[in-house]
């Protein structure tokens, strides 16, 4: 009985969605304020202009109507053209959607940040009675799940299907990793693992094993056994790759900076041994990219060494510093050329305003890297044509005044001294 009346909530919810005049709109719950999680800075890394005097009347109902349309575009600097003449980021329209909402829905990360930096309410409910955690529960959206609840959502709030965040990530999920990972988020947040579901009375849990979700299901299994020293463990898991033991050591109450004897961070392991996994947990909560350990390195830094290019665009959505320098006195593309990363070099001159000439304490820029300690081969080759792409200089030339030219020709790197003879 309680699987056919599963069965049939879900039917209702499909036919109500089947309604909407806009696609994708999920379940949502309501949010309250932080529960059990370590509060931390916002993420509002998009910062709206100041708003020009407040418009009335028909104007105002235009620039709110706007804003939906932009939101649903994930229309950026629209939006925020938008909310600087005073449309209003908790409008919602006929179908209980707010720009605020359909970000959270729709997985339009830097419009969330800009609509919480202009003042979204967190605890905003959709037509459902959901909030934006559920609705990113609900669509694997483990990156807004983060933020909703740094911004200090309700955890544990249920909507008027029955279900809380952590149901939906379940029920209407699919049992991927992007889900796997949400579940792995909102566990280290703290949610209640045991609420169960208002019409079947199934747990999260139950109804992961209902659907052969093993991962997931085992997981939930975990959920509330102590977890020892948990900073300790944090730090283990994410030297191991341990994706699921650094969640429950945050939820046991790990800080997600703690540092080892080295200053080394879980993030900093997690980049160091490329493990994606780990680091979308830590990122989602917070984690520090700059965070500098014993030896000048941090999360970013190292990217460049390890070369990773998923890494780096998932560090990216941090807000790192790209400016911080190695103990080298490098920024990340220095290594990366030095390693013929020619992947990640040239992802990070494209997605970041990275100083392609910067000299590092030894007298050289990535350009002088790539030929002195390269070799010469198609990878740093490449490297060299995305630098002079990207507008390095040629001419600047090491302490001795010998430039990247003369050092190919030594090295006798013909294709690289073609390249920089251009």
């Amino acid at each position: 009985m309680r699987k056919l009346s599963l069965l049939l909530t879900l039917a209702v919810f499909a036919a109500c969605s089947a309604g909407e005049n806009r696609p994708g709109t999920p379940p949502t719950e309501p949010a309250a304020e932080p529960t059990r999680v370590r509060p931390s800075s916002s993420a509002t890394s998009v910062r709206p202009t100041s708003p020009d005097p407040s418009p009335s009347g028909a104007e105002l109902a235009r620039l709110n109507a706007a804003l939906i349309d932009a939101a649903w575009a994930n229309d950026l600097p629209a939006a925020r053209r938008l909310i600087a003449r005073g449309a209003d980021v908790n409008h919602t329209d006929e179908t209980t959607q707010s720009a605020y909402l359909i970000a959270t829905s729709e997985g339009h990360r830097d419009l969330l940040d800009l609509t919480l930096a202009a003042g979204a309410r967190v605890d905003a409910k959709d037509r459902f009675n959901g909030t934006g955690l559920i609705r990113a529960a609900d669509r694997g959206h483990w990156d807004i799940a983060g933020r909703l609840v740094r911004a200090g959502i309700d955890l544990d709030h249920v909507n008027n299907l029955g279900w809380t965040a952590l149901h939906e990530a379940v029920i209407l999920g699919d049992g991927s990793q992007r889900y796997l990972d949400t579940v792995r988020v909102l566990l280290a947040a703290g949610v209640d693992a045991t609420v169960p579901a208002v019409e079947d009375g199934f747990t999260a849990r139950e109804h992961a094993e209902q659907r052969g979700y093993g991962d997931i299901a085992s997981l939930l299994a975990r959920a509330d056994r102590p977890v020892r020293r948990p900073e300790a463990a944090l730090l283990a898991a994410a030297r191991a790759g341990d994706a699921d033991t650094a969640s429950l050591a945050l939820r046991a109450g790990a800080q997600v900076d703690a540092r080892d004897g080295d200053r080394r961070t879980p993030l900093l392991h997690a980049v160091i041994g490329d493990v994606g996994q780990v680091a979308r947990v830590l990122v989602a909560l917070g984690a520090d990219p700059d965070a500098v350990d014993a030896q000048s390195d941090t999360p970013w830094l190292v990217t460049g060494v390890t070369g990773s290019v998923p890494m780096g665009r998932l560090l990216l959505t941090a807000d790192p510093d790209v400016t911080l320098r190695n103990r080298y006195g490098g920024v990340s593309i220095i290594p990366a050329a030095e390693r013929g990363h020619a992947a990640y070099v040239r992802w990070a001159v494209r997605a970041t305003d990275i100083d392609v000439d910067h000299v590092n304490d030894l007298g050289w820029t990535a350009l002088l890297e790539a030929v002195l300690l390269g070799e010469g081969t198609t990878p740093w080759q490449r490297i060299v044509r995305t630098l002079l792409a990207a507008g390095a200089d040629p001419q600047l030339a090491d302490r001795d005044g010998v430039t990247a030219l003369e050092h190919a020709r030594r090295r006798g790197f013909e294709e690289i001294a073609r390249l920089l003879a251009r």
